[in-house]
């Protein structure tokens, strides 16, 4: 199979988390108003999908280890494409809470599957550009949910986004299971106890570059996800924006992650990922340091927009490098330290966007200083990262699995 096939079929699969994250934003005024509850609670059902889709990672990635790809991802759409169904029947807020938990679960052990699969084939560079690609192909998804969402809500009410995204789910199972796994070469199942899957988790925390990498990956994801937990309070309530303008603006910020995922595809060419990496994440924290001071300033809705696009878009070649070179080191264990990377990400992407609706309920200026605390974190592990990441670690790594088997 090629790259680019590969990359489709994954891009696909990745493409999951981001419609069922970006598709129902625009409906978050019509929730509201049919649960009686406010927007702000509305995207609790956001937060907990993350925080599922994080957690449910611990267990999804050691499990591919030992059972293999193919059970664990398609598992994993169909709990996902159920979870939707009922998502759809949900008469209140707390049902809705209930089975997107369990909707973030089946994404879960897709999402940790598409790492562990291209760790599998690929390495290094390679690996890098590959997720780049992915990225590339995922990015359609993203940037055509929000007005996939307003089509939907044009022809029927908001349970025909989640009966959508069930229908995609079990669509990617036939596609998966058709095209993927027919031709993909089969990666050998870890035959080791189950406790042994658990404890090689300390493989991966104690390997301080790539937990590095890994915490540096899910700080810079928060400050992504405060934003997109928060877009439609921000463009719909704060600015007053139709839904078709705030689809175009959510829209712009793909395209821009897209453009410096084709950029960074050309870089990869001349300059190490650890550098590219350390470059984006400096220049995203700028970024926001701009808009912060927009908004102190109470600069119009299209300045600040413009700067979200910029500080946004830097995340086409954050993700790539920092997926590389965070899973370099485990060729056998990709799973498992996809799985940390992912609950890592998610988790605490999880639980700062939650706290972003509280502290920003009804103000903007302060979800905005919170993207900025993140990104600045996430500077400074990029700032002390290595320069180049050096293979020969992985046969340590290597032999002390090898002695805990």
């Amino acid at each position: 199979m090629s790259q680019l096939q590969l990359a489709i079929l994954l891009g696909m699969t990745v493409a999951l988390g981001p419609l069922a994250l970006d598709a129902y934003l625009p409906a978050f005024p019509d929730i509201a108003n049919i649960l009686g509850v406010t927007p702000n609670d509305v995207g609790l059902t956001l937060s907990i999908y993350v925080a599922a889709l994080g957690l449910a990672q611990l267990v999804g990635g050691p499990l591919s280890d030992r059972y293999g790809r193919r059970v664990i991802l398609l598992g994993g759409l169909f709990v996902f494409a159920i979870a939707a169904l009922m998502v759809a029947q949900s008469d209140s807020l707390n049902e809705m809470l209930v089975w997107r938990l369990f909707q973030g679960i089946g994404g879960a052990f897709c999402a940790v599957s598409v790492p562990a699969i291209v760790r599998d084939q690929f390495s290094g560079v390679e690996a890098a550009r590959l997720f780049g690609l992915i990225g590339l192909i995922m990015f359609i998804a993203p940037a055509a949910a929000p007005s996939l969402g307003v089509l939907l809500l044009a022809f029927g009410a908001w349970p025909a986004i989640f009966l959508m995204l069930a229908g995609y789910a079990a669509f990617l199972a036939v596609v998966l299971q058709l095209r993927l796994f027919r031709q993909l070469p089969p990666k050998k199942p870890v035959t080791t106890p189950i406790s042994t899957l658990v404890t090689n988790y300390l493989l991966v925390l104690r390997h301080g570059v790539t937990m590095r990498f890994i915490i540096l990956q899910a700080l810079c994801f928060s400050a992504m996800l405060v934003f997109i937990t928060n877009a439609s309070f921000i463009y719909q309530d704060w600015f007053g924006l139709s839904n078709a303008m705030f689809s175009a603006l959510f829209a712009a910020n793909i395209v821009a992650m897209a453009c410096l995922n084709l950029f960074n595809r050309y870089l990869l060419r001349h300059f190490a990922a650890v550098v590219i990496l350390r470059v984006s994440v400096a220049l995203q924290f700028i970024s926001l340091l701009v808009l912060v001071a927009l908004v102190w300033a109470g600069a119009p809705y299209w300045l600040i927009a413009a700067i979200i696009v910029i500080a946004v878009g830097f995340m086409g070649s954050i993700v790539p490098n920092s997926m590389a070179n965070a899973l370099e080191f485990f060729p056998y264990l990709g799973g498992t330290a996809a799985a940390l990377l992912g609950a890592t990400q998610f988790t605490l992407a999880g639980g700062i966007s939650a706290f972003s609706t509280v502290i920003g309920e009804g103000a903007l200026f302060p979800i905005v200083l919170l993207m900025a605390i993140c990104s600045l974190l996430a500077t400074v592990l990029a700032l002390g990262a290595p320069r180049a990441v050096r293979r020969e670690n992985t046969r340590r790594e290597v032999a002390e699995l090898a002695n805990n088997e």
